[in-house]
């Protein structure tokens, strides 16, 4: 897809080409970093949200119609999509629409995948795309979906799935797939109890990564049979996918590698631990997630903030950040950063070590305090001395720790009832 010809061809696809972002889901298993806000919203990386991600890969993949559908405690994802995504052109039919559960075809909420999309069927059918792109808005990764898109037209699919390789033990939590040697799928189970293997690959499973192309007469047509059924779960992964493998052409399309050729990256950062390891990910000398790709970049909101500052420079009192990242609004005073994330607007002072830690927007973290392998929510402030991370015992009197012992910190935790979306 290098040459001018194949360029074009695959950027009529993706003007032909409608994107619904999923992003009404709790996120429950972030246990209180959703207390306030919806999974999506969840800040990441030192500056973004995580729904910046699927809608970045988006514009840079030339897709520039986009709905996002939205139902639980959507506040400051409303509000950061409004501030960030708005650059969009409407006379040359360019947008980012917000698209919250409003009751238009039900009594009821969205009460599935599937049912999510159909409620917005009408929408679907006044801006009349070619091609309906499913995406999840809770994963960070970069992908060019145009390649996908040309997939599938050169397959003649009705509907292509994009997927990738797991390890066997982890593919219970995901959808998983058997397909032919030209990727067809034969079978789609919805997070099986026992997987199946790949062929000649037993220790990993093909899973589905939440991500789909949809012919649009295909998908309407699904989604008034799936709102038909009685029976169903109104559920992509649970009923439409497997219900149109007999009736349609249903293909895998395999995602391994980023836009620039290098090995897949992808994250469901949806757990506490997971979420706090791939941050800690982006420090590292070469990470995964490349976030200066100029040729790619991650499109997001921020305040209008001035550089991080470091203060102090005395034996025992030195503002220093090592193998870390800091955020512009940033004031280290007279204290260590070692291996940590933190985002804009935080203040550490005077006398405190924070280590292996992610440290959320306007945070303010008090004189000789200790914080390591911590999550620290937005707007916390940290009281003079506290020892987080320190001893096991205290920390889960007070606040949430993991079973790998990642300890989460929020306002409320801290007796600071701030009550506003974050």
């Amino acid at each position: 897809m290098n040459n001018p010809d194949s360029t074009r061809y695959v950027s009529r696809l993706t003007r032909d080409t409608l994107a619904l972002v999923m992003a009404g889901g709790r996120g429950s298993r972030l246990q209180q970093l959703t207390m306030w806000r919806a999974k999506p919203a969840v800040p990441f990386g030192g500056k973004f949200r995580i729904i910046d991600f699927p809608l970045s890969n988006c514009v840079n993949s030339g897709i520039r119609r986009v709905g996002i559908l939205t139902q639980y405690k959507a506040h400051s994802l409303l509000r950061h999509v409004q501030r960030g995504w708005g650059f969009m052109r409407g006379e040359l039919g360019e947008f980012v629409e917000l698209l919250p559960a409003q009751q238009r075809l039900e009594t009821s909420w969205y009460a599935g995948t599937a049912d999510a999309i159909y409620q917005n069927i009408d929408i679907i059918r006044s801006h009349a795309p070619r091609f309906v792109l499913i995406l999840a808005g809770d994963h960070v990764y970069k992908m060019d979906y145009g390649d996908m898109l040309a997939a599938h037209v050169e397959n003649e699919a009705d509907i292509t799935v994009g997927c990738m390789e797991v390890a066997l033990q982890d593919a219970h939590a995901f959808g998983v797939m058997d397909v032919d040697e030209g990727d067809r799928i034969l079978t789609f189970e919805e997070k099986p109890a026992a997987p199946k293997p790949m062929p000649g690959k037993p220790q990993h499973a093909l899973a589905s990564m939440g991500i789909y192309v949809f012919s649009t007469d295909v998908l309407i047509e699904a989604l008034l049979r799936d709102a038909d059924d009685p029976d169903s779960r109104r559920d992509f992964g649970r009923d439409v996918i497997p219900g149109a493998i007999d009736r349609c052409r249903v293909f895998a399309h395999p995602f391994r590698t980023d836009p620039h050729g290098n090995p897949a990256y992808w994250r469901d950062v949806g757990t506490i631990d997971a979420f706090w390891r791939a941050n800690l990910e982006l420090i590292s000398v070469s990470p995964e997630l490349n976030l200066y790709d100029r040729d790619w970049p991650i499109w997001s909101y921020q305040d209008q903030v001035p550089p991080a500052k470091f203060v102090f420079d005395d034996d025992g009192r030195r503002g220093m950040a090592v193998d870390s990242m800091v955020s512009g609004g940033c004031i280290v005073s007279g204290s260590s950063v070692r291996h940590s994330l933190l985002f804009s607007n935080v203040t550490v002072h005077s006398y405190s070590q924070i280590e292996d830690s992610v440290i959320f927007p306007e945070v303010n973290i008090g004189r000789h305090c200790i914080i390591r392998n911590a999550v620290i929510d937005k707007a916390c402030n940290v009281p003079v001395g506290m020892h987080i991370g320190v001893d096991p015992g205290e920390d889960a009197e007070r606040f949430q720790v993991t079973e790998n012992g990642v300890v989460l910190v929020t306002p409320e935790m801290l007796g600071q009832k701030i009550h506003y979306a974050r």
